[in-house]
């Protein structure tokens, strides 16, 4: 089995420590009550010839008792950081926002090497900035592994 289908496997397997972890700041009303769902990884295509995208894991957050309208997290791993596309994080949470109808999408990337990556992409003009996209990283390697053990 490969190091990637690993992490997969661990997130699946222990979805509300995933989410506590990985995304605390979003995750504050998350508790054992909630369901949270994995989704379908291949992103549907519009047409056939259309370019295919697969997800590492996207969540589907749920409060069952509808305190909370549902939120998706894009759990996405990136072993090697200098192929981190921040283009292609925000399709992908565009994509799920449209086929989902909604806005409320997290996305997070794991990073599990050191490395330069941005932080956020800006689309615009001389007078607007029409995109702004952020995400939450999680660089492993950063980490004080001493105080999580």
């Amino acid at each position: 089995m490969s190091h990637d289908q690993n992490f997969k496997n661990l997130i699946v397997d222990y979805p509300h420590d995933a989410v506590q972890f990985f995304a605390a700041a979003e995750a504050a009303h998350v508790d054992k009550r909630v369901r949270i769902i994995p989704i379908r990884e291949e992103q549907l295509k519009e047409r056939l010839g259309d370019r295919f995208r697969e997800l590492d894991v996207p969540l589907l957050v749920e409060w069952p008792d509808g305190r909370r309208e549902a939120v998706l997290l894009v759990l996405e791993e990136e072993s090697d950081t200098s192929k981190f596309s921040i283009h292609r994080l925000a399709h992908y949470c565009l994509d799920l926002a449209e086929l989902f109808k909604t806005d409320r999408v997290v996305p997070v990337a794991i990073f599990l090497r050191e490395g330069q990556r941005p932080e956020e992409l800006i689309l615009g003009g001389d007078h607007h900035r029409y995109l702004a996209f952020r995400y939450l990283a999680c660089a492993l390697p950063d980490l004080p592994w001493q105080k999580l053990a």
